[in-house]
């Protein structure tokens, strides 16, 4: 029973880490239909960012609780500039254009800040302070669950209700979603539609930022790589969920992070990403909306 609760917890962090990214995935392409793929470089930036930060204040003498919070406001600042950054080179300028082009604009710059990375650091694994705190209550339950996989989810989950809260309530979020529904309309409405992309991408680099940091930080290392794998499963989870569905990049992503966690436990290692993708190619077999996505259909 405790190595089920084990992996389970495992499965737990790894969506939650996954759902960070996959709603950045999802709001994007709620509001232009379109996929950020830089968006797995935004994330592994943040992750970056948070190790500088913290390796400077480290050496100044700064205690853990400081850094952390430096560290992952940092992180988030200049995730969120790379993240308006990449609306505005890769997509403003194609927004009018034909699909494709965008789509290859995006992958040229997630290549482009991946090189730029490596080329600014290292092509070794890096190894990244653990900026978690261990809190002595969890230490009865340190062999099921550990400090840093407990503070992920409880980050996580005020990181979706906060989220939530915003998109529902705020007149930023009404905005957003009028803008998803029609464009057009929300123009003659007055809404600034490139304001709210733009707001969109950075909001969605921030929360990518965020997982950068707390995953490196439970980890223990990072490389300029980590971004291309995080990106393809957090996109995954979204398509698994329902891409363009908040709730369902949530659903996508744990049911990810279970599948990954369990497959790795009971069977191999070897075999982790296979069942990955075989949920998912299945789910779009039977549902090609994805768990909770909506069928889109054309008016003739």
């Amino acid at each position: 029973m405790e190595y089920f609760l084990e992996l389970f917890f495992s499965g737990l962090t790894r969506g939650s880490i996954y759902a960070l990214i996959a709603l950045g995935y999802t709001m994007v392409y709620g509001i232009i239909g379109l996929i950020n793929f830089a968006h797995g470089e935004i994330y592994m930036i943040g992750a970056f960012t948070a190790l500088i930060v913290a390796s400077v204040l480290t050496v100044l003498g700064f205690n853990q609780l400081a850094i952390l919070l430096c560290a992952g406001f940092a992180a988030v600042v200049y995730s969120s500039a790379y993240g308006y950054t990449v609306e505005k080179i890769a997509y403003k300028p194609l927004r009018n254009a034909p699909r494709l082009s965008p789509l290859i604009s995006a992958i040229g710059m997630s290549i482009f800040l991946q090189n730029y990375v490596l080329l600014a650091q290292t092509s070794d694994f890096m190894p990244f302070p653990a900026l978690i705190p261990e809190f002595e209550f969890m230490e009865p339950y340190a062999h099921i669950v550990g400090s840093s996989e407990l503070v992920i989810f409880l980050v996580t989950t005020l990181v979706m209700v906060l989220l939530t809260l915003l998109i529902k309530f705020s007149s930023i979020g009404k905005a957003m979603r009028a803008t998803a529904q029609d464009k057009k309309m929300a123009m003659l409405l007055g809404i600034d539609v490139n304001k709210i992309i733009s707001i969109t991408f950075v909001i969605g680099s921030a929360l990518a930022a965020i997982g950068g940091l707390l995953i490196a930080s439970h980890i223990g290392q990072i490389n300029f790589y980590i971004g291309f794998i995080a990106g393809i499963k957090a996109f995954t989870a979204a398509v698994l969920g329902g891409i363009g569905s908040i709730p369902g990049a949530v659903l996508g992503s744990f049911i990810l992070g279970w599948t990954e966690s369990f497959a790795t436990g009971y069977i191999s290692s070897d075999y982790e990403d296979v069942f990955a993708f075989s949920i998912l190619v299945l789910i779009l077999i039977f549902k090609p909306a994805g768990l909770l996505g909506r069928d889109k259909t054309k008016k003739v």
